[in-house]
């Protein structure tokens, strides 16, 4: 079984190696940065007889149980430490995710007790935070640790600007507008699943889950304004079963945006560049893929696709957005009886237009994508927020430079 540490990167993308015990169990996943999360459960590749589809199944979903586990147990542990020293025990996804939670929990708290008030309360709060947490980079800490902490001050200085900006705007209620199209968790029981506790994402009237999937420690995007507008969009249709389809000139961000939504629901993402030699055989077998594991994927200049093939994989996707609606387990695709599918699965696509030797899309295609235009994002924003996470602390005037 050891020999698949070598393939595990291309099948989970926050796994760079799985740590086997001398029993030959699984008892943790090791990410790319050498953090290590345990499993709760151990696998046991040994009880499968060596079939690896079986128990790299039982991996996957010892996977999503365990990032599960400890996000809820980090949710315990929040309130008994200090900030700085609960972000130092726990994975970084989880950080990120947990810390989200609160980050919505508290301001929905300061918005009902004490309106616009609470707001500026708050926000003198996370100021003081973020200069601990600067300080923090700057001593002599564990590496895992400051990989944590370039991923948590791109996020944590969002939430303070958030803050800030809806408390100039006095945003005073917790169901003003200006405060509901942010990105907001919740832990509340699932509707598939009675009885259950999970994490929820909400933005407008969206609802999406947050879906466990193992990312690693990597590095966050800086979330501009062009960012929220994109995850608005983009979640409105997630939420409609429908996919998104962000277009723009080349280096504005499309597909990192659509990566970074997928790293904030912890989603399995697949970025794939397209080009003309693709057949209709060709994307009918990533279609199956995608269903049966209920990941994303991105497809980068879509309309280079020749326009025959276009009209066809129309219909493949239509095919697997009507099995999402109809809550269906298992359909029929392309010669396959009885394909799985997780509900969970989508396509995002990238365009260019106005390229050379580009086709416009087929009209029964664009239906099923909400468009979304990508612009210049903003430069010293995002270089501001880069400084922070390297521990300069009067990042403002510097960026602007």
């Amino acid at each position: 079984p050891r020999n698949v540490n070598a393939h595990i990167k291309k099948a989970f993308e926050g796994i760079q190696s799985l740590h086997f015990e001398d029993d030959m169990k699984i008892s943790k996943m090791i990410s790319p940065e050498k953090e290590a999360v345990p499993m709760t459960n151990f696998v046991d590749p040994v009880a499968a007889r060596g079939a690896v589809e079986v128990w790299l199944v039982q991996t996957e979903a010892a996977m999503i149980e365990s990032i599960r586990d400890q996000s809820f147990k980090a949710r315990d542990d929040y309130p008994t430490k200090s900030f700085v020293d609960w972000l130092q025990v726990w994975p970084g996804q989880v950080v990120i995710g947990i810390f989200n939670l609160f980050w919505t929990a508290e301001v929905n708290r300061a918005l009902t007790e004490h309106g616009n008030a609470g707001l500026v309360a708050y926000a003198t709060v996370l100021e003081d935070t973020l200069t601990e947490i600067v300080n923090l980079v700057r001593g002599e800490i564990a590496s895992i640790v400051r990989y944590t902490l370039e991923a948590l001050i791109v996020i944590f200085v969002h939430g303070k600007d958030t803050i800030i900006e809806l408390r100039d705007m006095g945003c005073s209620k917790a169901d003003d507008f200006d405060w509901l199209v942010q990105l907001r968790y919740f832990i509340e029981e699932n509707p598939d699943k009675p009885g259950v506790q999970d994490v929820f994402v909400r933005i407008t009237n969206s609802f999406l889950g947050y879906a466990y999937e193992s990312i690693g420690n990597c590095n966050r995007l800086v979330v501009t304004p062009l960012t929220d507008r994109c995850y608005r969009t983009c979640c409105g249709a997630l939420h409609l079963l429908y996919g998104a389809a962000p277009e723009g000139p080349a280096g504005t961000g499309k597909t990192e945006t659509v990566k970074n939504l997928a790293k904030a629901l912890a989603r399995f993402c697949v970025v794939f560049n397209c080009s003309d030699e693709l057949s209709v055989e060709a994307m009918a077998k990533f279609f199956k893929g995608l269903a049966s594991s209920g990941g994303w994927a991105c497809f980068d200049e879509f309309n280079r696709i020749d326009a025959e093939v276009l009209s066809v994989v129309g219909q493949q996707i239509f095919q697997i957005q009507n099995a999402i609606k109809a809550k269906l387990d298992f359909f029929e695709f392309e010669g396959t009886a009885q394909l799985p599918i997780k509900w969970t699965c989508n396509c995002f696509i990238t365009m260019n237009p106005g390229y050379a030797g580009r086709a416009d899309l087929p009209d029964n295609l664009k239906a099923l994508f909400r468009t979304v235009a990508m612009m210049v994002p903003d430069y010293g924003m995002i270089a501001e927020i880069k400084l922070y996470s390297y521990g300069y602390s009067i990042a403002r005037s510097l960026a602007q430079k």
